[in-house]
């Protein structure tokens, strides 16, 4: 009764009001658009094709885009090529100097990151929908392609670059305009489109006595427990304990109180295994759809499942998580911040020691999130292959639900108790991944 009460408050506040109905109508904008088809080719015999094909790692990358990418509509690429931008923008701060002070500048430099992110992402879309183009071209003789040539290529390779960019004005736009945030939403819909499909075809199967019902029944438990785990963990936090020390300032007394440093788990969020998943789409993408036989080898070794696969995939979300981590917080800062203030640990000396604690805290967390997400990740691939689960269950997709609807319910549960209003606890309140 509190959670519906809660949401009944969302329409009492004007502003709130319409932040959430002008995210849902740019959600369902681009529901429409992943239907629209792109010109000149046959979708609904390309995906039957795709899905005989392409098996379980089609089904994976078919995931970020909603469905979109086995039909090839407008919206194929999806949001992926932003992501893989964002990636070489934030690799490139630590490898370019100029671009690490840029990143420092506050405001502006942020607007000019967002920028050289935005023309990576037409860059790499349009090589992206050029390699699907062609590789349409050369699967099956071109027996889903109307009219072969250079003018579908180039139409192919402009209408999914532009769909792509539409898509990131949209996030964008949510993000300013709405509530939550607009790229992880679009992501979001998109997978949370697929679960019909996926309870469809379960009982499908169930019907057709390919699977029993007690396989289901201990599915939907772990998926329970699964997801019981992704929020413990998703909300975990160490408290380092910081004590500040008494001031006397004329006649009075400032500090002397007791607080904590709150670190997180996982303080990367999904971040890593987005980021991991991202880079292996994206040579796997074009290969796929290149018939050259030493292609079709690189994309099968980096199929979904190979030993190849998994190993890369771990490696990275271990990378990401790190790496992600190493740029949000900086444990000298934060050390030399407490000094400045006259705040420092209890039985840690101020200054480096402090530093050298808290990232060696930090280090330990890091790791446990790190392994947390792999193991949460390579689950779908344990269950497909061992188990023969008839959908995507785990990994990327139900991190990204979890954290983003504890995202979105914490961003709208702080404009409610902003303005006086319960939120969706009694007690306490519902915190994001940040």
């Amino acid at each position: 009764m509190r959670g519906i009460t809660a949401f009944q408050n969302i329409f009492k506040i004007a502003e709130l009001k319409s932040r959430v109905l002008f995210t849902l109508a740019l959600l369902a904008v681009y529901r429409i658009g992943a239907h629209i088809p792109t010109p000149g080719i046959n979708g609904e015999e390309l995906s039957k094709f795709l899905a005989e094909r392409g098996g379980a790692l089609m089904g994976f990358f078919d995931m970020f885009s909603g469905g979109a990418l086995s039909r090839v509509t407008i919206f194929a690429l999806g949001i992926m090529p932003y992501i893989s931008a964002s990636i070489i923008l934030q690799l490139l701060t630590v490898v370019i100097p100029a671009i690490g002070k840029m990143a420092k500048e506050g405001e502006s430099g942020r607007k000019k990151i967002i920028r050289y992110t935005r023309y990576g992402t037409v860059v790499i879309s349009a090589i992206q929908s050029f390699g699907i183009a062609v590789g349409l071209e050369g699967m099956a003789e071109g027996a889903f392609i109307q009219s072969p040539g250079w003018s579908f290529r180039i139409l192919t390779m402009i209408t999914l670059t532009s769909g792509t960019a539409f898509i990131m004005w949209l996030g964008e736009q949510i993000t300013e305009r709405g509530i939550g945030n607009g790229i992880s939403l679009i992501i979001f819909a998109g997978i949370v489109a697929r679960f019909p499909n996926a309870v469809i075809d379960t009982f499908r199967l169930v019907k057709a006595a390919e699977i029993s019902i007690f396989f289901i029944l201990l599915l939907v438990t772990l998926m329970i427990v699964v997801v019981g785990v992704i929020v413990f963990m998703e909300r975990g936090q160490r408290k380092i304990p910081i004590q500040y020390a008494k001031r006397v300032v004329g006649r009075k007394v400032y500090g002397g109180q007791s607080t904590h440093l709150p670190l997180k788990i996982n303080t990367s969020g999904v971040i890593p295994p987005i980021f991991a998943s991202s880079i292996i789409m994206f040579p796997a993408t074009i290969a796929g759809f290149i018939a050259v036989p030493w292609v079709q080898s690189i994309a099968k070794q980096l199929s979904f499942g190979t030993t190849l696969y998994t190993i890369l995939y771990v490696g990275m979300i271990f990378f990401f998580s790190y790496f992600y981590t190493a740029i949000i917080f900086n444990p000298v800062d934060i050390a030399d911040n407490l000094k400045k203030y006259g705040g420092y640990i209890p039985g840690i000396r101020p200054g480096q020691k402090t530093s050298e604690y808290i990232y060696r805290v930090l280090t330990r967390l890091t790791f446990v999130g790190a392994l947390y997400l792999a193991v949460i990740c390579v689950l779908p691939e344990f269950l497909i292959k061992r188990f023969n689960v008839p959908f995507y269950f785990g990994g990327t997709s139900l991190l990204i639900v979890v954290g983003v609807a504890l995202d979105t319910v914490s961003q709208i549960e702080s404009h409610l108790l902003t303005r006086s209003y319960e939120g969706f606890l009694k007690k306490g309140r519902i915190k994001g991944r940040r």
